[in-house]
């Protein structure tokens, strides 16, 4: 063979160096540190025993000075020489259309993300939307009753992919309990309407929503309206609540106490049973509830009468409750007052909120006592805007007599026999409307 004055082959004859494929499958898993060619912009990348992975190295275009740049295409032990060579050439392929690698590979990123949130279920698109708005929800237990309500009456929805939810799916779940459950299911069609538009909004699904009631599931369903009144909570009438009073009365027991509380106070069971001592102010005789715990979600003054501050003094200071509950921290169950009021009492049927009846009734029926101030008493919201707009007080003056009289009723004392209109001479008795 011939040979240079130097001893080194002809330089005709010399093997020149591969521009690709340069490393042996056997070099990929017995190479040193560093950075080595594959050529084409490919490298093995090895920074130590365990640290193998291919790496794709251009020029940024358009940049004044050279800027490499490094985009990893995945370890060795998931991507092999051969698919390294192959994502390589089609970074190449991509640079020569005049396009970056790194912007194709962002943008095929975020189609894949979009493609995969449209499969997002409708579970998990409802368990997002009470995330987003529990913040702004009263308390847990609203967020429990959304939850669970959705879990019970909709779960044939929730494997579904939320971007494929049409009318009979809707439909289906609605016709289960639409005539049974009326007001469930109403509650029911308005959450499924919720969560679904949050899914458009966020690009999870499109077009119109088929859980909408007017001018679409109205035309496949009932009226809630026609198929069943509103169901009322059974109430004494209020001519026998002096007896029952007085038999309540005779009862010597933490349960007997809170009901007699939520009479004297027409307070709702769940702002009672979980209230503390910090609330009341005894000597000035109100109970201030906060609004996190009131379901118009503003705070509310409760005027307490005589025999309400008489009973809260009564009550040991052994917790931050005023009602505790038979475990440490804890506060009195909300179902006990009913429990007590049915069985230990006999009042099948009654419930605890219906009392809140029996005081607007007697109100109404028997007192000059304004509608506002009565309303007002049951902490419920002016619905005329107007007359919210100018309402800045809160009647508590006359609320306070008002539930002195009502204390006077209960008990039967001679001074609750009539009780004079607030905001009208003293010769008129007519009901204020």
């Amino acid at each position: 063979m011939a040979t240079s004055q130097s001893g080194d082959l002809d330089p005709s004859k010399r093997k020149r160096p591969r521009a690709l494929n340069r490393l042996a499958p056997v070099q990929v898993k017995s190479l040193g540190r560093g950075m080595h060619a594959d050529g084409g912009g490919l490298y093995l990348r090895v920074s130590g025993d365990a640290g193998r992975s291919w790496i794709f190295r251009y020029a940024e275009r358009g940049a004044p000075k050279l800027r490499l740049i490094d985009m990893g295409l995945g370890s060795v032990a998931t991507i092999s020489l051969k698919e390294a060579r192959n994502l390589a050439l089609e970074m190449r392929k991509i640079l020569h259309a005049g396009r970056d690698p790194l912007t194709e590979r962002a943008k095929e990123k975020q189609a894949l993300a979009l493609e995969k949130a449209k499969r997002l279920t409708f579970g998990e698109c409802a368990e997002s939307y009470i995330e987003a708005h529990r913040a702004g929800w009263r308390n847990d237990k609203h967020v429990n009753q959304w939850r669970n309500t959705l879990k019970t009456h909709a779960a044939l929805l929730y494997d579904l992919p939320v971007g494929e939810i049409e009318t009979d799916s809707v439909v289906r779940v609605l016709e289960r309990i639409w005539r049974t459950r009326t007001e469930t299911a109403s509650r029911v069609r308005q959450r499924i309407e919720a969560v679904l538009d949050w899914a458009t909004v966020r690009h999870f699904r499109k077009g119109d929503n088929p859980a909408r009631w007017h001018g679409h599931l109205s035309e496949l369903l009932p009226a809630p309206s026609k198929i069943a009144k509103a169901q009322h909570h059974a109430a004494i009438p209020w001519q026998d609540m002096p007896a029952f009073m007085a038999e309540l009365r005779e009862r010597n027991s933490l349960s007997a106490i809170a009901l007699e509380l939520i009479v004297l106070t027409a307070c709702r069971v769940s702002e009672l049973v979980a209230a503390t001592w910090d609330e009341f102010d005894l000597d000035g005789a109100v109970w201030t509830v906060p609004a996190a715990r009131m379901k118009a979600g503003r705070e509310h003054r409760v005027a307490l009468c005589a025999r309400a501050v008489k009973l809260l003094r009564q009550l040991p200071r052994e917790s931050d409750f005023v009602l505790p509950g038979s475990k440490p921290r804890t506060h009195f169950n909300a179902e006990s007052p009913r429990a007590f009021l049915q069985r230990d009492l006999g009042k099948t049927g009654i419930t605890a909120h219906g009392f809140r009846s029996s005081f607007r009734d007697w109100a109404a029926e028997t007192t000059g006592f304004g509608s506002e101030v009565v309303e007002m008493a049951l902490a419920h919201t002016v619905k005329n805007k107007v007359e919210a707009a100018y309402r800045r007080g809160d009647l508590f003056a006359k609320r306070a007599k008002l539930m002195q009289a009502w204390d006077d009723y209960l008990s039967q004392r001679k001074s609750a026999a009539s009780v004079a209109p607030i905001n009208a001479p003293a010769a008129s008795r007519r009901r204020s409307v």
